[in-house]
């Protein structure tokens, strides 16, 4: 394994690299040197190094490649570099960083709390489960808990979207009442993208929480486990998918 980050010069030593690569073929050693914050003799001296070791090749005055070795290193290095900042943010900083919840049930603080999803929200109560915590403040059932030291995972089944669309005010089509009204009978939330959808909710006295950002809204409600159905004007569903899609969001148009 190529650890980059073991001294102060393999890490000056990838920087370098990298900055050829980006700036092949022509190497200006002054740039390198601002970028890096070396000298711009340190400079000549890692790619003289670079180039002893088949990393780097020099094809005149100022112009330089990196080879095919030198493109598999930087790969290396960049993995590990990789794995480093993943077991930072998830191992490090996902076990000590705090975040809050709701209480469920009377919760002191230090108490070890499972945590689970519910209606779109963060909930915990006192015991252990698949996913786990532990109270950083005292909370009596229904107020909001701060809790850190996560570990394992919470069991999560994203929500679907539903996309039904009505006519623009243009066209001489009907809504498909009967479909809307089936489609959001079940659903967690209810959408509205586009004037003629609010005023086709509006009178079938179908609340919707919002008309602001549909789609946005919708994909952020579904990655919580609600399914919501998005009423949309035809001229809007373009709007509404490219967020989902955007979020890595599944959804239906009907």
């Amino acid at each position: 394994m190529i650890d980059v980050l073991d001294n102060k010069r393999a890490a000056t030593r990838f920087r370098i690299l990298v900055e050829i690569a980006e700036r092949q073929p022509a190497v200006s050693q002054g740039e390198i040197a601002d970028a890096v914050g070396v000298t711009s003799q340190a400079v000549s001296e890692y790619i003289r190094d670079l180039v002893e070791d088949g990393f780097v090749e020099k094809e005149g005055r100022s112009r330089y490649r990196a080879t095919n070795e030198g493109v598999d290193w930087l790969f290396s290095a960049a993995t590990d570099v990789r794995r480093f900042a993943d077991h930072v943010t998830e191992d490090v900083l996902g076990s000590v960083q705090e975040d809050a919840a709701v209480a469920v049930e009377s919760v002191q603080e230090g108490d070890t709390v499972s945590l689970f999803m519910d209606e779109g929200l963060l909930r915990a109560r006192p015991g252990e489960d698949s996913a786990t915590g532990v109270a950083t403040t005292d909370a009596a059932a229904g107020e909001v808990v701060g809790v850190t030291g996560f570990e394992g995972v919470i069991e999560l089944q994203p929500g679907e979207v539903d996309i039904i669309q009505v006519p623009p005010v243009r066209s001489d089509e009907t809504p498909d009442y009967e479909r809307i009204r089936e489609a959001t009978e079940g659903a967690d939330l209810v959408a509205a993208a586009g004037v003629e959808a609010v005023g086709v909710l509006r009178e079938m006295d179908i609340d919707s929480r919002t008309h602001f950002a549909a789609g946005e809204v919708a994909a952020d409600a579904a990655s919580r486990g609600l399914d919501v159905v998005v009423v949309a004007t035809t001229d809007a569903v373009g709007r509404v998918t490219d967020a989902l899609r955007d979020s890595e969001i599944s959804y239906a148009v009907r």
